[in-house]
């Protein structure tokens, strides 16, 4: 008896089962709806056109001379330098804020975790006026911090780290929180009943796993604190080579040298370019 003896069903059953289908892709637009692609298409245009317009309208020719002039290295420095300080704060800060969150069971966690993600939504200006409150030199904390220690923080470069800190450390404890919860626990409490402390198994075992989750919440907290504005020019002001970081010097120069502004703007693209492109693999591929 040969194989094309059988019943065309005992024959799939032999092979492994009925074979699965793939669905057919047509092609761009076949079956969309109208009314889904033309809002689609103009959102699209609406994302994309500003930027190709800043591209279209940059001063190519004086790219280099509008680049290399004193104030926008000034500027540029004073932004990577606080951008990165204030990475690190958030990243002092915010992982145990992150594990805390993802692995203690506490009353007022949600509570805690929704004040946590304010900074997001909270318009950047209120936060620069709510570090005043608290941080100013007649603040709840300020004026302690300046009858005490004689520190401080408005309209320092300082005061630009802390602001910048203030929006961009969300981002940290959410990544961070969201890979912590996709970590198995099992690990570490298997480090625990070996005989590690809590401490040496967040750090021995923990970490590690969690390593990656941390890398990208770091990228966007610098990205997001080398773009912030609001928050910097209220609670730090805008002084050249002090707290003049670079989405200040682009205001600035749009009111005397909007091909100055162009130029400065085509810099911080191409960072969040860079971001996107490092951050590529975690959020634009399917698991």
């Amino acid at each position: 008896m040969t194989r094309a003896d059988l019943p065309e069903a005992t024959a799939e059953t032999l092979r492994g089962g009925p074979r699965r289908r793939r669905p057919r892709t047509g092609a761009v637009g076949r079956g969309v709806p109208l009314p889904l692609l033309v809002p689609a298409l103009i959102g699209l245009a609406f994302l994309i056109v500003p930027l190709v317009a800043l591209l279209v309208r940059a001063p190519w020719r004086s790219m280099p001379e509008q680049l290399t002039s004193a104030d926008v290295w000034q500027a540029l420095q004073l932004s990577l330098v606080c951008a990165t300080a204030a990475t690190a704060v958030s990243l002092v800060l915010g992982v145990p804020l992150a594990w805390m969150l993802a692995r203690v069971e506490f009353p007022g966690r949600g509570l805690v975790r929704a004040l946590v993600t304010l900074p997001l939504v909270l318009p950047p200006v209120v936060g620069g006026v709510a570090l005043l409150m608290a941080l100013g030199r007649n603040g709840v904390v300020g004026k302690w911090l300046d009858a005490w220690f004689g520190i401080t923080l408005p309209f320092t470069t300082a005061g630009v780290v802390v602001a910048e800190a203030f929006v961009a450390m969300p981002f940290l404890v959410i990544s961070v929180e969201g890979t912590l919860r996709a970590a198995d626990p099992r690990y570490e409490e298997a480090a625990t009943t070996l005989g590690a402390s809590r401490f040496t198994a967040f750090r021995r075992v923990t970490l590690p796993l969690i390593a990656p989750g941390i890398a990208a919440g770091a990228v966007l907290a610098w990205a997001r604190a080398l773009g912030e504005f609001g928050a910097t020019i209220t609670f730090a002001g805008n002084f050249p080579g002090r707290t003049q970081t670079m989405p200040l010097a682009v205001y600035l120069a749009l009111q005397s040298d909007p091909e100055a502004a162009v130029a400065l703007s085509l810099v911080l693209l191409a960072v969040s370019v860079a971001v996107l492109a490092g951050l590529r693999d975690r959020w634009m591929t399917a698991g």
